[in-house]
């Protein structure tokens, strides 16, 4: 479904990705991994045509690289970003009908509508409320919301558990593997090594740019330096 080839990313005279290649196959949920600084967010905005890359990345076998981002939006790779981004002034039905702008399909948009009032029933009962006024847990179930209203094809998630409670994350855990199993292909980047790892099928594992390791789960989990490293144990 994507891939990713060798692609660089300059901010100025920094390089921020290196020769980095991923793929994801249909209905995967992948998981991205690193410290802070191995372009884990740089990446995710490669691919939303937000920064300019050097190297290719295909989606179903056509280029996007060179795309804008309302062209691959258009196509169904949907960013859910990293500290939500909500139009705070707007309400949480004004914020989820944001997400549907370029949709056309009626009776889609209200089944979608409906779906995320099943994943977050909280957002129904919310729907009257400026985003700024929801809590940060209730925000990104918003933000998710509003990714969902934008009928993704892939949805990648930049780190959606950040600040959140144990129960909130918890919460958050389950509605990312009922997005994944409704048949959205899910890339995940967060900073939780455990949740990223634990809710995955293949891991990436990134170190200054490039990709340090990959594998499946398991596979990581019994890897003694992963362990390490990423989880304190051993």
């Amino acid at each position: 479904m994507l891939e990713v080839k060798d692609i660089r990313v300059f901010y100025g005279k920094a390089i921020a990705l290196n020769g980095l290649s991923i793929n994801l196959k249909h209905k995967e949920l992948v998981g991205i991994i690193g410290p802070n600084g191995a372009g884990k967010s740089t990446l995710l905005r490669a691919i939303s045509a937000v920064v300019f890359v050097n190297g290719q990345i295909l989606f179903d076998g056509v280029r996007i690289d060179q795309r804008q981002p309302h062209e691959v939006v258009r196509m169904g790779i949907i960013h859910c970003p990293e500290r939500r981004q909500l139009f705070q002034e707007f309400t949480v039905a004004g914020n989820l009908e944001m997400g549907a702008f370029l949709r056309k399909d009626r009776h889609g948009i209200k089944k979608d509508l409906e779906y995320v009032y099943n994943l977050f029933p909280v957002l129904k009962d919310r729907g009257k409320q400026r985003a700024d006024t929801l809590s940060g847990g209730e925000q990104q179930m918003l933000a998710i919301g509003r990714s969902i209203m934008s009928k993704p094809q892939l949805l990648m998630m930049d780190e959606p558990s950040i600040g959140l409670s144990p129960i909130v994350k918890n919460l958050l855990i389950d509605s990312i593997r009922d997005i994944w199993k409704s048949g959205i292909t899910v890339l995940l980047v967060d900073q939780d090594a455990n949740l990223t790892v634990n809710l995955a099928e293949r891991v990436y594992i990134l170190e200054q740019g490039k990709v340090g390791l990959e594998g499946k789960s398991e596979e990581l989990m019994n890897n003694e330096e992963v362990k390490r490293v990423y989880f304190q144990l051993g």
